[in-house]
């Protein structure tokens, strides 16, 4: 469904990503995990068109859709949701998520798919009118994930999902993410928690120093010997 094929891109002059192959499986959970700077959210971003590659191509679904603006490639089926919290705290629950269709004409549209997310993500319906800023973080960020929703994309990337939640509500957003696969998306997700993150995938990609070292099914990469001592404090059996 998604490929990179030879992805240079960065900041200014420096590249972060010096020559990424990637594929993305249509109805996978894929996670990229890595250490800080190794190019894992510049993957989502030259993916999502916040940034232009200086090299190689963008795929979806066959099409080259390097270097397409953001509005574009939302267009086509792609949405990301971003690791800082987006929100309007001083709107409501429910306006919030309605401004995650704000593309679509038919108002009746954005009611039906309105309804199919409060399905997915019953905080929807149950804060519906409560505004965004009193919600907690995880419960903010399943407003994200229902609000990326309202397009009905087919890929979802994920930037940091868990970042700065306690465990309970990190298991909470996991489900989610599992979730919104068995809704019949494809989910591409950078995470910090590589345990967790490894987890609810059916894919593992390492990357280092800007490259792709390692795809594997998740359960291997989880128990990989090398893998597990640099970056999950031991290698593991899933749970």
């Amino acid at each position: 469904m998604l490929e990179l094929k030879g992805v240079v891109a960065g900041y200014g002059g420096g590249d972060v990503l010096k020559g990424v192959d990637l594929v993305v499986e249509a109805g996978t959970i894929t996670c990229i995990i890595g250490p800080n700077g190794a190019g894992k959210s510049t993957v989502l971003k030259v993916i999502s068109g916040l940034l232009r590659p200086r090299r190689g191509k963008v795929l979806f679904e066959g099409e080259d859709i390097s270097g397409w603006p953001p509005a574009r490639v939302i267009s086509r089926g792609i949405v990301q949701v971003a690791q800082d919290r987006s929100l309007f705290p001083q709107m409501t629950v429910r306006e919030n998520v309605r401004l995650g269709g704000y593309t679509l004409r038919d108002r009746s549209l954005v009611e039906r798919r309105l309804a199919e997310v409060e399905e997915l993500f019953p905080i929807v319906r149950e804060r519906a009118h409560d505004r965004a800023g009193n919600l907690s973080g995880g419960q903010q960020k399943l407003v994200e994930f229902a609000r990326g929703l309202m397009l009905d994309p087919k890929v979802v990337l994920l930037d940091e999902p868990s970042m700065g939640l306690d465990p309970r509500t990190m298991r909470t957003v996991f489900e989610s993410i599992r979730t919104m696969h068995a809704a019949g998306r494809t989910v591409l997700l950078v995470e910090q928690n590589a345990r967790s993150g490894l987890n609810a995938a059916h894919r593992g990609v390492v990357m280092e120093n800007g490259v792709v070292r390692l795809v594997a099914p998740a359960h291997d990469v989880l128990a990989h010997p090398e893998i597990g001592e640099l970056y999950l404090g031991g290698a593991t059996r899933p749970a």
